[in-house]
């Protein structure tokens, strides 16, 4: 590593069908070291490097969108989001999120169906289960019957 060439078994080397021996050139912790110099080197970084490789964006653009929306997530506005949302059929960023705003997006797979029926749920046109009298309950909608007791 860093320049010197490590000894190593054979066992310690990954296989590599296309490599002529059959194994990789460099072990895993060369192999790991070489890529960290190279994406320094080449990027100025891992979250550069993983950015432009993943997104087309680097860290100048993702601050510049940051900015555009305040500083906050696009959807629920907590402040100093980190992840960047981008549309899985085009590949085209929308936005920075928070962590739990993107997961819920990539939850619902980007489909505004299901993002419909997430919110009609919310809005209580569901059934619920309500205590009408101990150890009795009755399904019920919040929109159209009673709300359940406070004991409940």
């Amino acid at each position: 590593m860093s320049g010197v060439r490590c000894v190593r078994v054979l066992a310690d080397f990954p296989r590599n069908r296309s490599g002529r021996g059959g194994h990789g050139r460099y072990c895993k912790p060369c192999h790991n070291e070489k890529g960290r110099e190279s994406r320094t080197r080449l990027h100025g970084g891992s979250r550069e490097y993983h950015l432009r490789r993943r997104y087309g964006i680097g860290e100048v653009e993702f601050q510049e969108l940051l900015a555009e929306q305040g500083g906050v997530c696009a959807i629920c506005g907590t402040p100093d989001p980190e992840h960047v949302d981008h549309d899985h059929r085009t590949g085209w960023v929308r936005g920075i999120l928070c962590f739990n705003c993107n997961g819920g997006l990539g939850q619902f797979r980007d489909d505004r169906s299901r993002l419909a029926g997430a919110i009609t749920y919310l809005r209580g046109t569901t059934w619920q289960r309500v205590l009408i009298h101990p150890g009795v309950y009755q399904m019920c909608s919040p929109t159209r019957g009673r709300p359940p007791s406070p004991r409940s």
